[in-house]
């Protein structure tokens, strides 16, 4: 089959999008209010996109509690999502009206950064923390804006559970991440292979 997407005729019962484009990471921004309230919520439009600096993206459908405490703030937390906090996770993501904090809502435990004035979860295996480096909303080919926001920030602070460390490197079998794939459908990455790359 083939469609285009100004059409979007696909024939299917849902958009077949972003179940192409996965799996994809969980991006569960910690970050807090102005008001000093706390908020909590996943982003599966989320990625790290450098490394020198370390750099990281999460992205709004619209101007959500998160993106706006981050803009307010310029710092936020990513969290982490394993097998073991993924229904948590889950809960977070109620919308819930702002200043309600979804680290309660969830049975979390809050705990605030050492670098930035942003909540990360206690329980989560990994954490970074972050301050923004820019706030930008992407245009399409008609150069008309999106509705999605995206934030970016630098990596300042790295928390890791110890528990995790194998030989030197994260072991993603014990670290079970779960991602995000196509509709409701989420996967948990704990079978990991490797392959080196070719040398020439």
């Amino acid at each position: 089959m083939f469609y285009t997407t100004d059409t979007n005729r696909h024939g299917l019962s849902h958009d077949p999008f972003k179940a192409i484009v996965s799996p994809r990471p969980i991006g569960w921004i910690g970050t807090k209010g102005k008001d000093g309230s706390l908020n909590l919520g996943p982003y599966s439009f989320f990625n790290a996109v450098s490394d020198r600096p370390k750099l990281v993206m999460f992205s709004s459908a619209g101007a959500k509690h998160s993106v706006k405490n981050a803009e307010e703030t310029g710092v936020f937390t990513c969290n982490f999502v394993g097998r073991d906090l993924v229904e948590k996770m889950n809960l977070s993501s109620a919308a819930l009206p702002y200043g309600v904090d979804e680290f309660s809502f969830a049975g979390l435990t809050p705990e605030m950064g050492k670098i930035v004035d942003a909540p990360y979860v206690a329980e989560a295996l990994a954490v970074l923390e972050c301050k923004v480096t820019e706030i930008i909303v992407p245009k399409g080919l008609d150069c008309a804006p999106s509705e999605n926001i995206m934030a970016f920030g630098q990596v300042v602070g790295i928390h890791i559970d110890e528990g995790i460390i194998r030989d030197g490197r994260l072991d993603m079998a014990l670290a079970k991440p779960v991602a995000r794939l196509g509709y409701m459908d989420y996967n948990e990455a704990s079978e990991v292979f490797e392959m080196m790359r070719p040398k020439v």
